[in-house]
């Protein structure tokens, strides 16, 4: 930044104490052009300031400029081949801890795989392995999941689940999918109705064990929010039946990390809606906006 720019800044940022609505709006909208290397200025300015609306212009100056740059950061990741879910599911935490340690995250999540890697061989078999990953999930780790009609948006943070181990069904789901394919065992999402569900992917044995008129790469299905309790097609088909008075085979099948990361954010919209925010409620619906425009199509990666 040069010295120039600098001063500009400066002199924006002390015009924000202005009592003239016109002149607040005329800076805000030169301020929100910069990036997120403003927010330290801001901070300061905010710390300093003996004028309590001028702080509450600081915070929601701060809060728009960390959301446009969350915002790009998730186009970005969303129009990508094969979207890395953890960094997504940073992402949407980020929405409402600007300040969480991404490093924190990464070592506890490398924990957690390391610590299930020693106890996993070739020897196992594909429900031998998940039977490993849940016992170290459920029972060492002693993760929990919690109804999703609950608006505690902690529950929907990556860094509130790691450190108290307690988070909503589909956190918890997204938290297990994460953990798995660190480990390379080939578990992805099936969008199942009100319940999401982890299925095992096997290609080369589904076609052995299935019928013909079965097409699928499924071996079995997961179920995060019981303790990673293992169910197979037919009972998956009964509850689509007698449950949800559905007959679609397509429900049963797996779909994109964008699809997984669109639910989480869905329930998180509900969890502002329920608690009164509607100026974040909006927020989230154009961060799920981005990721159904590539969901359309409900393909699988």
């Amino acid at each position: 930044m040069t010295t120039l720019k600098k001063q500009r800044i400066q002199a924006l940022i002390h015009l924000l104490d202005d009592p003239d609505p016109a002149v607040f709006e005329a800076v805000e909208k030169e301020l929100l052009k910069e990036n997120t290397r403003l927010v330290p200025e801001l901070e300061i300015m905010w710390e300093t300031t003996p004028h309590e609306i001028c702080q509450l212009r600081i915070e929601n100056l701060i809060q728009r400029i960390q959301f446009k740059a969350n915002y790009q950061k998730l186009r970005l990741w969303s129009r990508q081949q094969t979207p890395d879910l953890l960094e997504g599911f940073i992402l949407a935490s980020r929405y409402h801890f600007p300040d969480l340690n991404t490093d924190r995250v990464y070592r506890k999540i490398e924990e957690i795989r390391k610590r299930v890697w020693i106890e996993l061989n070739n020897s196992l078999t594909s429900l031998e392995k998940i039977t490993v990953l849940n016992h170290i999930l459920y029972n060492e780790y002693k993760f929990t999941a919690v109804a999703d009609v609950q608006p505690l948006l902690n529950y929907y943070s990556v860094s509130h689940i790691l450190e108290t181990h307690t988070g909503s069904t589909v956190a918890i789901a997204m938290l297990y999918n994460i953990i798995a394919c660190k480990l390379a065992l080939p578990v992805r999402y099936v969008d199942f109705p009100r319940n999401p569900m982890l299925a095992y992917v096997d290609r080369r044995i589904a076609v052995k064990v299935y019928p013909p008129e079965v097409e699928t790469d499924i071996l079995f299905y997961i179920n995060p929010a019981n303790d990673g309790s293992i169910t197979g097609r037919r009972e998956m088909e009964y509850l689509l039946r007698k449950i949800y008075n559905e007959e679609s085979g397509t429900r049963l099948e797996t779909t994109s990390p964008r699809f997984f990361l669109m639910r989480l954010l869905e329930m998180t919209e509900k969890a502002y809606g329920m608690s009164g925010q509607s100026g974040k409620s909006a927020d989230i619906q154009q961060m799920i906006h981005i990721l159904s425009e590539k969901n359309r199509s409900r393909s699988t990666t």
